[in-house]
């Protein structure tokens, strides 16, 4: 890795694009989790309420395409190998943007991509996000046939009304029939995500999810609160007074439903938005596990964020300036940051106080104690052995009781 990367930058340090990793950063390499995240930009249509770096055929035009995307993945994936020693991946996580539009063989291309640079680590969990209606049968076997060891779906809700107003293309009953699809093909994890509090969702709407949901037998369910993001379609229909902004006790109502409905079916949480079947730690989606926990990722592909080692950085988000930079030689950074001990110890806040296990006392500054017994007090959270764990009406105010420890 040393002569490869001095001989690229003549320090030792990055690229000649100019992005550099410090070796202070990329000396306990392979000693933490790692993981590899792949961005696929290509949508069939465009969701009302997305606001991930995606695109469709007809925004590309001929500026790109998935090869000449698969090409610039593949030169990046071995500059990253060759700057950061190619630690074998513990995670891969393929997301999106819409993978299963790659089809079987592009989803194997992009994982031989992978392997080739880094290698897998024995048991590594393998990932990909699908849209139900680009999958069937044959899909999920050949995918399970190339390595890939977990399948996400996205379901958002089983009521039509619901779905239009998400812009979303998929019947109802798609996703419950991909995830059995799944299973059949020997999938042992398949995850399906729901999206709750949509305008016009109704208590029954999200029961009737519910039911689809555990009728499919997964082991794992993601639920997320609808936030209208800025510059969305789903904005400017709210903006307009079209629809009615989400409602917080609304949200926090059926938060409080999916939780109890899952947790009565014996899938737990473990993260705020995360359940998997209990007494079955390998259900956790431990790539995601690898973000909240600090470990490190190389995140490839147009858009796509990365961490090593307290640096973090992330790509050039259109596919076209992806794949032409990489043409070069080169990395297509577009921005980083060396996060201070102060950024580290808020995000560890941030993100191990979501998580079931908890934030670790010992992290803790004496003034911050000081503010996580309030939160105990006010019933937020508990202390389970040197962990602070948040309650169940404490995970309704996450965010809140963040902003208090970090005083």
């Amino acid at each position: 890795m040393e002569a490869v990367s001095e001989t690229r930058t003549g320090n030792g340090t990055g690229t000649d694009d100019g992005f550099e990793l410090p070796v202070a950063a990329r000396a306990g390499v392979g000693t933490r989790p790692f993981g590899v995240y792949v961005h696929v930009p290509f949508c069939a249509t465009r969701c009302g309420y997305c606001d991930f770096n995606t695109y469709t055929a007809g925004e590309l035009g001929s500026s790109a395409s998935p090869q000449s995307w698969l090409e610039g993945l593949r030169r990046e994936l071995d500059i990253a190998a060759d700057m950061i020693g190619a630690p074998a991946a513990d995670t891969v996580f393929v997301g999106g943007g819409t993978p299963s539009l790659l089809g079987p063989r592009g989803l194997a291309d992009v994982l031989g991509a992978v392997r080739s640079s880094f290698g897998l680590a024995p048991g590594a969990e393998v990932t990909t996000e699908s849209n139900p209606e680009s999958t069937g049968p044959e899909f999920f076997s050949r995918i399970r046939a190339a390595g890939y060891t977990r399948v996400s779906l996205g379901m958002q809700s089983a009521a039509s009304h619901v779905l239009a107003v998400l812009d979303r293309t998929h019947t109802p009953g798609r996703p419950v029939a991909a995830a059995r699809e799944a299973r059949a093909a020997g999938f042992d994890h398949v995850n399906l995500d729901l999206i709750y509090g949509t305008p016009g969702e109704r208590d029954e709407d999200l029961d009737r999810s519910l039911d689809a949901v555990l009728d499919a037998g997964v082991d794992h369910v993601s639920a997320y609160a609808l936030i209208v993001e800025d510059g969305t379609a789903l904005a400017r229909r709210v903006r307009r007074g079209e629809l009615p902004a989400p409602d917080d006790d609304v949200l926090a109502a059926r938060y409080e439903r999916i939780d109890a409905r899952l947790a009565a079916a014996g899938l737990t949480w473990y993260e705020v938005s995360n359940w998997a079947r209990a007494g079955d730690p390998s259900a956790r989606c431990a790539h995601n596990l690898g973000y909240w926990d600090g470990g490190d990722w190389w995140g490839a592909g147009p858009g796509a964020h990365s961490h090593v080692g307290g640096v973090r950085w992330w790509n050039v988000k259109h596919p076209a300036r992806y794949a032409e930079t990489l043409a070069q030689g080169r990395l297509p950074v577009g921005g980083s940051e060396q996060l201070t001990v102060e950024d580290v110890h808020t995000e560890l806040v941030m993100l191990t106080v979501r998580l079931r296990t908890g934030l670790p006392w010992a992290a803790l500054a004496p003034s911050e104690r000081d503010a996580a017994r309030t939160v105990v007090a006010d019933g937020l959270a508990d202390l389970h052995g040197d962990h602070l764990v948040l309650t169940g009406r404490g995970r309704l105010l996450a965010d809140a009781v963040v902003r208090s420890i970090l005083v």
